[in-house]
């Protein structure tokens, strides 16, 4: 196979390592054990050099509910706990599942199994008595140092609440260490690179040694349990070692996607105080070649708490390096690979993630140790039905929440194999993706519905030319997935034998809160609906003046009125704006920012933002319905629509649309569009102005800035805010351009 055209390496052993592995992709093969390292370990000859949902503004959506906040009463959130434990408590207890039990629990106590029963129990449990159920948890899945004396103390508001007090544990040491004691051989990641077929394996003796090397490199220049470290890396095992490395050592990092402008790293680097950068001379996507050392050193102009920038090798270009940089691998090559863990609280942060607020300004997340660890490793294995052996494909980045969770974090608890994807879905084609199926024989995928919808538009033939025998379960991730997109994942790609779990959480809450499954056994799961809350969630549904909605068939704002201990703790450095963001709106639950319909049996269907709810003559509608309707138009790929000031109706709909290249019609598809919605909805939520675009202000994950369409239709382009975290700031201008012709027009 050929190599492309970025003259891409690894590191001499990750290099090494693949050009051992490289063969032909053409026919599916049982999984390999790991092609062996080059001498010297984990970095080649030694002293060489070498080479995973949004923020919420509760206070503005609070003001267009037009009520004054006010608590939720206790009785009320009593009666939504009992609507939950009601079917609930029907269900036999059919056994005693076991709990993903680990042998290793350094000073703890107590039984690894949760209560009797299977869904059904465990939910009651985790409803009734959740600082007991999260309890047994606890001990029964992670390693402690020291064991914790109090599981849960509530806090005013929810917020507050603080988990596993008194504990003492390590991230790495349950990511790694404990895997090694038992299977160093182990598979822990496979490096998806950007050329097929030039994968790498990494075992979890491997990635301990390399974690070692990177923590003991980080405390030689002087990073300490409590700093803050940057990593602004492509996906790959070093950059996962980073952010174990910063775990083993107590210092905490924050993530920043390897494709942010210099100026967005810049922010996030000073607002965090970061006192070290970990980055790669440059990155490979696609076949292209990101100058990531470039815009490392812009970005370090402005930012005077940086120390030193640690730079790794991932192709063989040369870059500058100034007085301040170190190249990463020639000082790991030189570093002890042990390196004792820090013994680390249980509400010590563990990593801030930034996620773009309504504002404009992003907000720095923060996840703590214990509950953080416990609840994505719940969650992957569960949610997914993950089992030894299988392996876990998330293609999602680093750089978010999904790769945090369930690249790095859950899975590696797990002691699962988890794939590292590097590339594009449509590189070198759009069967990249079941391609990779065939070749790592991957069991679990998981990718973001926007995704889909792009390779549905290839055809079938992409998928169909591809064994995909492996998979078993699929799942989707970061947005709301249309009815279409749904099917032709189930039907066409999982061949309709595959569990699909279409998962609802944000980069708040740590992991995800509701999905089709886990379930009692061989529960129905409705397409397109992300349906059952997981253990110890308890969603509740709020009306415009902050009361309870009980019974089913109704829709509110999706609220969750018991602390879980996933949740986020704090904005960096501003504890208020967390406080307004998810807690005032509707004081003693957690406001999630969405809206959510409850169908008669019970089930949550996210029904889109609640910024993106509009209210046309009365009738309050999420424009994710409207959208939803639209999509399945076949000469419309793409669609964002939007609430604006009508004089008669209060809001309208505003609806931007994508159209595939050979239509010509535009008029004829707009009034068949109109028609859609008309029959699937009503006639009130039939947009009053449909525009034709290019395309869509997508940020680099997928998802539509649909605040920046909202200024654009009320003329506020002068306050677009901030526009970094946009794949292409010049879409802007391109959608403006577009507007102001169509008012012209219109005017004429």
């Amino acid at each position: 196979m050929s190599r492309g055209p970025c003259g891409c390496r690894g590191s001499p052993w990750l290099r090494e390592a693949a050009q051992a592995a490289g063969r032909s992709a053409a026919a599916p093969e049982p999984p390999r054990r790991p092609q062996p390292l080059p001498a010297g370990g984990l970095l080649g000859r030694a002293g060489a050099a070498s080479r995973l949902g949004g923020g919420l503004a509760a206070g503005g959506v609070r003001a267009r509910l037009g009520a004054q906040p006010r608590a939720v009463p206790p009785m009320a959130l009593t009666a939504a706990r009992a609507r939950v434990l009601r079917p609930l408590s029907r269900w036999p207890p059919p056994g005693r599942p076991p709990l993903a039990g680990r042998s290793c629990r350094r000073g703890a106590g107590g039984s690894a199994e949760l209560p009797p029963g299977g869904y059904g129990a465990w939910q009651e449990r985790a409803a009734r008595d959740p600082a007991g159920f999260w309890a047994e948890a606890a001990r029964g899945t992670l390693c402690w140092d020291n064991p914790f004396h109090t599981a849960c103390r509530p806090g005013r508001p929810a917020g507050t609440a603080r988990w596993f007090l008194g504990g003492r544990l390590n991230v790495s040491v349950n990511c790694l260490d404990q895997h090694v004691r038992t299977s160093p051989n182990r598979v822990a990641l496979i490096w998806e690179r950007d050329e097929p077929g030039t994968e790498v394996h990494v075992t979890y003796r491997e990635l301990l040694d390399l974690t070692c090397r990177l923590a003991n490199t980080l405390k030689k220049y002087g990073i300490e349990k409590g700093d803050k470290v940057a990593i602004y890396m492509s996906v790959s095992p070093l950059s996962v070692a980073a952010m174990l490395a910063c775990a083993r050592i107590g210092a905490v990092h924050t993530v920043v996607f390897a494709g942010f402008s210099a100026e967005a790293l810049a922010g996030r680097i000073v607002d965090s105080g970061c006192k070290a950068v970990i980055t790669y001379n440059q990155g490979v996507r696609g076949g292209r070649i990101i100058e990531l050392k470039k815009t490392v050193d812009e970005a370090v102009k402005n930012c005077p708490s940086i120390q030193h920038v640690f730079v790794a090798q991932r192709t063989d270009n040369q870059v500058q390096m100034g007085d301040c940089d170190v190249s990463l691998e020639e000082e790991m090559a030189k570093a002890a690979s042990v390196c004792t863990p820090e013994s680390m609280d249980s509400e010590d942060t563990l990593f801030m993630l930034y996620t773009s607020g309504s504002t404009g300004k992003p907000k720095g997340i923060v996840h703590t140790q214990a509950g953080y660890l416990l609840y994505a490793a719940l969650t992957h294995k569960y949610v997914f039905d993950y089992q030894q052996g299988d392996v876990f494909g998330c293609v999602a980045d680093i750089g978010w929440i999904t790769g945090h969770s369930y690249v790095v974090y859950g899975p590696l608890c797990n002691g699962a194999t988890s794939v590292l994807f590097e590339s594009t879905p449509v590189y070198p084609d759009p069967g990249r993706y079941w391609e990779a199926v065939q070749r790592l024989r991957i069991n679990q995928f998981y990718g973001a519905p926007t995704a889909v919808r792009l390779l549905l538009h290839h055809g079938e033939h992409w998928v169909r030319k591809y064994d995909r025998s492996s998979l078993k379960t699929l799942g989707s991730v970061g947005e709301p997935i249309n009815n279409e997109a749904w099917q032709w994942l189930y039907q066409v790609v999982g061949e309709g034998r595959c569990t699909l779990v279409d998962t609802w959480w944000q980069t708040e809450t740590g992991g995800i809160c509701i999905a089709p499954r886990p379930s009692e056994e061989n529960a129905e799961i409705v397409p397109a609906m992300a349906m059952r809350p997981f253990f110890g969630i308890i969603p509740v549904l709020m009306d415009e003046n902050g009361k309870v909605i009980e019974g089913n068939d109704v829709s509110g704002a999706l609220c969750i009125a018991q602390p879980w201990p996933g949740m986020a703790r704090t904005i960096y450095g501003d504890h208020q704006r967390f406080v307004d963001a998810y807690f005032k709106a509707y004081p003693g639950v957690y406001f999630t920012g969405d809206g959510a319909y409850r169908t008669k049996k019970g089930y949550y269907q996210i029904t889109g933002r609640m910024d993106d709810v509009i209210n046309i003559s009365g009738h309050r509608l999420g424009t994710a319905e409207i959208e939803d309707a639209m999509a399945d138009h076949p000469e419309v790929p793409e669609t964002a629509v939007i609430g604006y000031p009508h004089k008669i109706k209060g809001e309208g709909a505003f609806a931007f649309i994508v159209l595939k290249e050979q239509t010509a019609d535009t008029a004829r598809v707009k009034e068949e569009l109109k028609a859609i919605v008309a029959s699937k909805i009503a006639k009130y939520a039939v947009p009053d102005h449909i525009l034709v675009v290019k395309r869509l202000p997508k940020t680099r994950s997928g998802k539509i800035m649909r605040r920046l369409l909202r200024k654009v239709v009320t003329e506020q382009s002068s306050s677009m805010g901030d526009t970094t975290t946009l794949d292409d700031p010049s879409v802007v201008k391109e959608i403006l351009d577009a507007y102001q012709k169509y008012k012209e027009k219109g005017s004429s």
